[in-house]
């Protein structure tokens, strides 16, 4: 089949037919009209089709014959069913694709903060550079502890779940730089390794695993999850395989921006960990267990349900119809 003749006679009445699905108003005689280059519309689509499967031809009409059938068929979304997909099926898809990422991340971020914190410890005077002796004796024994229950209960939950929600959103957004993600994942390791070694300098490093184990599980994990879908976006325009890179960055961009939205949720069950069972007197075997059956949830919902999703062909990306028709490229 010659598709440039075939355009040529028939391209008229295509874009007839868009133009009546694009009107906001239509008569009776403009339906008729509707209902009819549809049919014929389809007709040819399935022409094209049978003779070459994609074709930039093929893809602007399939996206004509989308929006006329929308036009006298289509009904508005059910939100309860939009919640449903993006929760099920758009939101753990994406979360699985970037699961090795998500892991490779969270191995930097653990050997940066073990060398930053050997390395002070075992260096002398490294340590007090970091202040006075009553200043890191008062943070390894008051401080370090106090900030889990100096404020409210309310109040400490919203400010730990806004502070890292932004953070995680901005690693996430700011991932096309290709630099904001390993900066983020340096700096956040060093204030590990720091951590860890002020306490350990007074005796304290089990209390600084105690404290941060109850919440720290997911807390970090989400930040690495963060990172991934930073990284694996940057990579999309770096790496773009046989798409365009115009292409892969609307791909993978609109795919994983959907992990933010989640990481909000994740981090806002961390928080809660973390405002309210870090704080609590009770057996240290129960706060952590608590931390790890929250992780464990997570994990489970990236892991086996995103595995299921993506088996079944979701990717994160909203539907073909949203996301219009894509470039061809040979390869």
């Amino acid at each position: 089949m010659d598709l440039e003749a075939y355009s040529a006679v028939h391209g008229d009445r295509w874009r007839e037919l868009d133009r009546l699905a694009r009107a906001r108003r239509t008569t009776g005689a403009d339906a008729d009209r509707l209902v009819a280059g549809y049919q014929e519309a389809a007709t040819d689509l399935a022409r094209i089709r049978g003779a070459a499967p994609r074709t930039a031809t093929g893809d602007r009409l399939s996206l004509v014959v989308s929006r006329a059938r929308l036009r006298f068929t289509g009904t508005p979304v059910d939100p309860l069913t939009a919640l449903t997909t993006f929760f099920v099926r758009q939101l753990p898809a994406a979360m699985y694709r970037i699961r090795w990422t998500t892991l490779w991340v969270g191995a930097a971020t653990a050997a940066i903060a073990a060398i930053v914190a050997v390395w002070i410890a075992t260096t002398p005077g490294a340590t007090a550079t970091f202040g006075t002796p009553a200043a890191l004796r008062q943070y390894a024994t008051e401080d370090f502890q106090a900030y889990y229950s100096d404020h409210g209960l309310g109040a400490f939950t919203a400010q730990v779940w806004s502070n890292n929600a932004f953070i995680a959103a901005r690693m996430v957004a700011f991932g096309i730089t290709g630099l904001y993600v390993p900066y983020s994942i340096v700096q956040n390791a060093v204030s590990l390794g720091v951590s860890a070694a002020i306490m350990h300098s007074q005796g304290r490093l089990g209390d600084f695993f105690l404290y941060i184990a109850p919440h720290g599980q997911l807390e970090l994990y989400s930040v690495f999850l963060a990172g991934a879908a930073g990284l694996v976006i940057a990579w999309s325009w770096i790496a773009p395989g046989a798409r365009t890179r115009a292409q892969a960055l609307a791909e993978d961009g609109r795919a994983l921006i959907t992990v933010a939205a989640g990481l909000v949720l994740t981090l806002l069950l961390s928080g809660l960990v973390e405002g309210v069972v870090t704080r609590q007197a009770w057996p240290w075997p129960v706060k952590i267990g608590i931390g790890t059956v929250a992780l464990a949830a997570v994990l489970w919902y990236q892991w086996v349900l995103g595995g299921r999703a993506h088996r079944a062909g979701e990717r994160g990306d909203v539907e073909e119809f949203e996301r219009g028709a894509t470039a061809l490229t040979a390869g």
